[in-house]
């Protein structure tokens, strides 16, 4: 699969520090950029049949639908498009207008992840978003009535400017837009963010995490009661709406990444970053170079990702798979650390699988760092 960063945004949100530049000439020069890195690397994944292309990173949906479309037709010089491929776009609520919409219905993306976070301003206020609740809506049912039906929306729970009543009313409200994949995150306070600075000087509460784990719990269970598989810790789909790149990324495979800062992996032990800097990244492809660094992940890296990444899923990490990659060092000490947690009830074999009971997801991060090899 491949990953699209698309380093434009016209936002600073309170919960980050990702800005770029829009103008014209930088917007020319990045997409140029960008489709030169796509042939220089044409060679680097084993398998050339995509089944997912996917544009994140910053604002991708602020790029005209030509230009998204001429990404799209320079991944396919070099790449065999699956059947069934998904193509997913990020959106801003404020960017899909009825004429983006028309014209990006007459494109290959056939997915919309939608940044909508909240559906109350208050929220929306503090999260420093530029829509409002009412756009949040009405672009969800615009891109209905152009016949995007996989769907995916962002939601924000644990917010301070919000409460459970609400919380209750925004999973309402996702249920009867009829959106069939949930992404969904407990608000988190980053250094040198501006909503760390609020919490600091005391003009807003820092999120609390029993309440957060309410809300977490409750969603579950909703979500559930309304035909949603959850499928991995932050994700909810229905039957045939589960996201194929993010579940490429849990199940270890391997992806290309484009862009500054676009991560890759070749499913084995290499795993490579290009260049954050967006000058740099430009400079070094006008002169026919990668801007990126590689790295070879030792046994103890892989086998940390591994239960850091199967363990947050409703697979689990592949017991049989884990036994052929590791030394008999390594699967002694992963032996010995299980075994508690199987008699304490936190871990589970189900089919030879290791698996976090849901009932403890919301700790998942924590019991896959004890069991690391340091």
């Amino acid at each position: 699969m491949i990953y699209l960063h698309i380093p434009f945004c016209k936002q600073k949100c309170s919960y980050c520090n990702f800005h770029f530049s829009t103008s014209l000439n930088f917007k020319e020069e990045m997409i140029a950029a960008i489709k030169k890195e796509i042939s220089l690397r044409k060679n680097e994944l084993e398998n050339k049949n995509l089944k997912s292309l996917y544009f994140g990173g910053g604002t991708p949906s602020i790029l005209k639908v030509d230009e998204l479309k001429s990404i799209i037709d320079e991944v396919s010089k070099y790449f065999a498009f699956d059947q069934n491929i998904e193509i997913t776009l990020e959106a801003n609520p404020d960017d899909l207008d009825k004429n983006f919409l028309k014209e990006l219905s007459q494109t290959a993306i056939n997915r919309l992840s939608i940044g909508t976070q909240s559906f109350f301003d208050e929220d929306l206020k503090m999260m420093n978003r530029v829509h409002n609740s009412g756009e949040a809506e009405s672009s969800i049912k615009r891109a209905q009535d152009f016949g995007f039906e996989n769907i995916s929306i962002d939601l924000i729970y644990g917010s301070p400017t919000s409460n459970f009543e609400i919380w209750k009313e925004n999973l309402n409200k996702t249920i009867e837009l009829e959106v069939p994949h949930v992404s969904s995150y407990a608000l988190t306070v980053e250094p040198k963010t501006t909503l760390n600075k609020w919490i600091s000087q005391g003009k807003i509460n820092a999120p609390k995490e029993a309440e957060q784990n309410k809300e977490f719990y409750y969603m579950i269970d909703f979500l559930k009661d309304h035909g949603f598989e959850h499928y991995e810790i932050s994700n909810f789909g229905k039957p045939g709406f589960h996201s194929k790149h993010n579940s490429a990324y849990w199940k270890y495979q391997e992806y290309l990444g484009i862009g500054p800062s676009a991560h890759s992996y070749n499913g084995r032990n290499e795993r490579s970053w290009n260049v954050a800097n967006n000058k740099l990244y430009i400079n070094f492809l006008n002169e026919n170079k990668l801007a990126k660094e590689t790295e070879i992940l030792s046994e103890k890296d892989q086998f940390n990702e591994m239960l850091m990444i199967g363990l947050r899923t409703i697979w689990g990490v592949d017991l049989p798979s884990l036994n052929q990659k590791f030394n008999e060092e390594i699967l002694n000490h992963f032996q010995k650390e299980i075994q508690h947690k199987i008699e304490d009830g936190i871990l589970i074999i189900e089919n030879n699988h290791l698996k976090i009971p849901e009932k403890h997801w919301f700790l998942a991060d924590g019991i896959a760092s004890d069991l690391f090899l340091v």
